[in-house]
C-alpha cells in the first residue's frame, strides 16, 4: 500500500489529468482537498445566475420511475421553503452556502437564486444512439427551456459519452440561443452519467470501492441505488458550479479550461474528519444502513459533497 504522501501526489496527478474539460466533475477519494482549503476561489467578474431558475431534466435512456423520483426529490429539496428544509441537516442548508458567493460578487446589492423543478423530458428510445458526443449532449440539453433555466441531461447506465469514465463523470457549460427579436440568450446545462455499470469505482465512490487509493469497504447508498445516489453527488456538485460559475467567468480557481469550483475544490470530502479513502463522519440510517449527510423531500436522505465556503476559506460540511 502506498504511503499517504505518495498517494496524495498520485491523486494530485490524477486530478490534474482528469480536470481536462471545463467544469468536469470527477469522483475520486479526497484528491487534493486539504491543499485547496486555504485558497480562495477568485471572482472573474462574470454574471451569476439569479432570480427564479427552472431545473429541467432530460432523461436519456431507460430509467425506472423510482430512479427518476430520487433526482426530482433532490431538486425539490433545494428550496428553503420546502417541507424537507425543516429537518436538519437538510439539502436546502447545504445549498445556502452558494448565497455567500452572491454577496461577494456584489456586497452592496447581492442578487439571489431560487431553483425549482421544471419540465422532465423522457427520451427512452435513445434517439441519438447509445454513444454520445459533447455536441449531442448540448443538442439534448437544448430540448429544455432556453431562458432562466438549467437544463440537466442524465444518461442511463448503458449510454457511453465521450470522456465518461475516462476523465469525467459529468460536466456543465452554457449555450447561446437566439430567441425573441433576434436577441441572443445563454442557457446553462449540466450532463451527468449513470456510472453503475461502467465505472462505479470512479464516479460513484464512496458507494463502491475506488479505482485508486485505500480499498476501504464501500458505504451503503442512502436510496439503495449506487448509480443514482452517485449521480446525485455529481449533480449536486455541478449545480453548485453552475450557480457560481455558469458562463466560465464567475468564481473558480486555476485555468478557465480546467477550473476548480465551489464543490470540485473539495473533492472527496463529505463529513468532518475526511481523509483520502475516507468520506468523513457521516450519519447512518438505522433501518437501511445507508450513509448520508442531508435530509430531503419525501423522507429521502442524500450524500452531498462539501462546498467551499468563501467566508471561511474552508470546505464546509453539513456533518
Amino acid at each position: 500500500m502506498a504511503s499517504s504522501s505518495s498517494l496524495s501526489l498520485k491523486l494530485f496527478a490524477l486530478v490534474s489529468l482528469l480536470n481536462l474539460s471545463i467544469a468536469s466533475r470527477v469522483m475520486i477519494p479526497n484528491a487534493v482537498a486539504q491543499d485547496q482549503q486555504n485558497q480562495l476561489l477568485r471572482y472573474h467578474n462574470g454574471a451569476l445566475l439569479h432570480g427564479k431558475i427552472s431545473v429541467n431534466v432530460i432523461w436519456y435512456g431507460k430509467f425506472k420511475p423510482s430512479q427518476r423520483a430520487i433526482v426530482s426529490d433532490f431538486i425539490a429539496s433545494l428550496s428553503p421553503s420546502s417541507v424537507a428544509a425543516q429537518t436538519q441537516p437538510s439539502v436546502a442548508t447545504w445549498w445556502k452556502t452558494t448565497e455567500k458567493y452572491y454577496h461577494l460578487a456584489n456586497s452592496k446589492n447581492p442578487s439571489s437564486l431560487s431553483l425549482f423543478l421544471g419540465k422532465q423530458i423522457l427520451d427512452e428510445n435513445y434517439s441519438l444512439g447509445k454513444r454520445l458526443s459533447e455536441k449531442q449532449i448540448v443538442l439534448l440539453a437544448s430540448k429544455g427551456e432556453k431562458m432562466n433555466a438549467i437544463n440537466v441531461v442524465l444518461t442511463a447506465a448503458d449510454v457511453a459519452v465521450d470522456g465518461f469514465c475516462v476523465n469525467r463523470c459529468g460536466s456543465h457549460g452554457s449555450k447561446s440561443s437566439t430567441l425573441r427579436k433576434g436577441k441572443n440568450y445563454k442557457f446553462a446545462y449540466i450532463w451527468v452519467g449513470n456510472s453503475e455499470a461502467q465505472c462505479p469505482g470512479f464516479c460513484a465512490w464512496p458507494f463502491h470501492q475506488p479505482v485508486y487509493g485505500p480499498q476501504n469497504p464501500p458505504l451503503v447508498a442512502p436510496n439503495n441505488d449506487v448509480g443514482l445516489d452517485g449521480m446525485v453527488i455529481n449533480l449536486s456538485g455541478l449545480l453548485a458550479g453552475t450557480a457560481t460559475n455558469p458562463f466560465g467567468n464567475g468564481f473558480y480557481q486555476g485555468p478557465s479550461g480546467a477550473p476548480l469550483e465551489a464543490a470540485s475544490a473539495c473533492t472527496g470530502v463529505y463529513g468532518k474528519g475526511a481523509y483520502p479513502g475516507y468520506a468523513g463522519d457521516l450519519l447512518v440510517d438505522p433501518t437501511t444502513g445507508g450513509s448520508y449527510n442531508a435530509h430531503g423531500a419525501n423522507g429521502r436522505k442524500y450524500l452531498l459533497p462539501a462546498m467551499y465556503d468563501p467566508s471561511t476559506s474552508k470546505c464546509s460540511t453539513l456533518v
